[in-house]
């Protein structure tokens, strides 16, 4: 089996690129895998380069590069394909619309994957006809705008299939769009099991990992975190993670741990990538946020051998952890509650113990291997099913099309014709 994933960026860092890279080289193992970039801005992948997979790219940000894109005058030009509700819009343009539809008009594939709704807008209006087409969602529905969402219904529903990271998503999609024929289907992402042993339970630290973001709630932790302190003294706090440009929430949360007195107890970490060796120094995972698309740190956390208190947020948490087992759900936004389910494991060694060997013994289902392993069935099932088989009348498919398809096509033969004269394919 062919299979070609069409990525924003395969040189950037982000859980997308890392999911990707991981489903890619699993499902390498056994099939003809490649990774297609719209953007490649440096010489490597910053998270290196999939096992097994070939890479290309559509659009050259290196300034040294003998092909450099960025002074080509297409570039400058907003995009017309790539959704503006897509919150990358801004780095798509022109160039952007005719390469990934040229890309895409060639491609000689059994499956191609988008990984962004932007990019799945694109392989349902410019893919030829004969490959699977699949789209992938790493968010949810609801994250999306009103005008993402819009597209979304209009365009999806010349795909073959969605995938979600979780089953409370896909259910959104199949309750709050009607795409028919469209399969949607969940399946979660993957985490290769840490190199390193296990956490051994006893390190008095607790560990949170995440963006700084006001989303993530660090607020609750540290105000939670400080009622367990006042208790447990020898325990600490570690937060891993970087916030935006303007520093504002990292100083905010210093200033709120500085306010409970919790300077030598909590200590904000930084990026550090990857997490991996992380886990293990401590015996406790905290996650506080308010939504999560899936909760790759929670996983993360668990293949590490941590129970993890998590708020039950919608989506993901809940579909991880089983509570009481393998680690704790809290209500949403309750410090008091977040509190207690701490105290409950920092104050009872043997049941921390208990909940990390099972949190260990059950994060084996987000193995790379069976993760992949129902994305191969989906992939089997489509294509014996037929691409663009679903019962669509020849007229809806046309109205699918319509917009922007003259423009798709143009673009396409623009950039073939500069790609003759350059004497290359232009990726």
């Amino acid at each position: 089996m062919h299979i070609s994933f069409l990525l924003h960026n395969a040189y950037g860092i982000g859980g997308t690129i890392r999911t990707t890279f991981t489903l890619a080289s699993t499902l390498a193992q056994h099939h003809d895998v490649e990774i297609v970039s719209v953007f490649r801005h440096r010489e490597s992948p910053t998270l290196g380069a999939p096992d097994g997979v070939r890479m290309s790219h559509l659009v050259d940000l290196r300034k040294k590069s003998p092909g450099y894109d960025g002074e080509d005058p297409e570039h400058a030009r907003p995009a017309t394909v790539f959704p503006r509700g897509d919150t990358r819009h801004k780095q798509y343009s022109r160039l952007t619309d005719s390469r990934i539809a040229a890309h895409l008009g060639a491609l000689e594939a059994d499956v191609v994957v988008g990984t962004r709704p932007g990019l799945n807008v694109h392989i349902s209006r410019q893919a030829r006809r004969g490959p699977v087409r699949v789209g992938q969602e790493h968010l949810t529905l609801q994250s999306h705008g009103y005008r993402l969402r819009r597209e979304i219904r209009h365009r999806y529903g010349l795909l073959d299939a969605v995938t979600t990271v979780t089953e409370a998503d896909a259910r959104d999609y199949r309750t709050g769009l009607r795409l028919p024929g469209v399969r949607i289907e969940a399946i979660p992402n993957s985490v290769p099991a840490p190199s390193g042993p296990p956490a051994t339970g006893d390190a008095k630290w607790i560990v949170a990992a995440g963006r700084l973001h006001r989303v993530k709630r660090y607020d609750v932790l540290v105000r939670a975190f400080a009622e367990v302190a006042a208790a447990r003294p020898e325990w600490r706090l570690r937060i891993y993670g970087a916030g935006d440009a303007t520093g504002n929430e990292q100083q905010a949360l210093r200033g709120l741990v500085d306010e409970l007195g919790l300077r030598e107890r909590v200590q904000l970490m930084g990026s550090v990538h990857p997490m991996e060796a992380e886990w293990p120094k401590a015996s406790i995972a905290a996650v506080t946020s308010e939504r999560e698309s899936f909760g790759m740190t929670i996983v993360e956390a668990m293949r590490g051998g941590l129970p993890v208190v998590a708020t039950d947020c919608p989506h993901g948490p809940a579909e991880i952890i089983q509570d009481g087992a393998d680690g704790r759900l809290v209500p949403l936004g309750d410090t008091q509650a977040f509190a207690a389910a701490l105290r409950s494991l920092v104050d009872d060694d043997d049941l921390r113990h208990r909940m990390g060997r099972a949190a260990l013994a059950s994060s084996a289902r987000f193995d790379p291997e069976p993760i992949a392993g129902r994305h191969e069935r989906l992939f089997t099932e489509l294509i014996a099913r037929g691409s663009g088989s679903r019962s669509q009348s020849a007229l809806r498919t046309a109205l699918h099309r319509s917009k922007g398809s003259v423009l798709d096509g143009a673009y396409a033969l623009r950039y073939k014709a500069a790609a003759v004269v350059r004497g290359g394919t232009g990726r």
